[in-house]
């Protein structure tokens, strides 16, 4: 017998990328390679929440890249599909505000998702 059960993730976003998420604007997501996020493959769900609200969106995962560092990431994915909304340089400052050096040290992941409609 299979388990055709799919993987639900449940994480945390600030308000302005859940927006850019809800609105289907932005197509890959920016997580540090925490342990937790390890098994993260395409066809696992992303229940994205407003942290402290009941808010969500559903996302499915398309694909998971892992690269060296943020730099790289956004070099490699293209920083319009990260936030359509904000500039390469300020990107890479607002990341580094949520994930200081010793995190981004762990690696980073992009991750591909498209919204699945409720």
């Amino acid at each position: 017998m299979t388990d055709t059960t799919t993987r639900v993730h449940e994480l945390n976003l600030f308000r302005r990328y859940f927006d850019l998420v809800a609105a289907g604007r932005k197509s890959i997501e920016v997580r540090v390679r925490y342990p937790h996020l390890e098994d993260l493959a395409a066809g696992h769900l992303i229940r994205f929440r407003i942290k402290g609200t009941e808010e969500t969106c559903e996302v499915r995962v398309t694909r998971v890249a892992e690269y060296p560092d943020f730099e790289a990431l956004l070099d490699g994915e293209g920083p319009a599909n990260i936030n359509p909304t904000s500039s390469r340089e300020q990107q890479l400052t607002n990341i580094r505000t949520i994930y200081p050096p010793e995190k981004e040290a762990l690696g980073a992941l992009a991750i591909g998702i498209e919204l699945v409609e409720p």
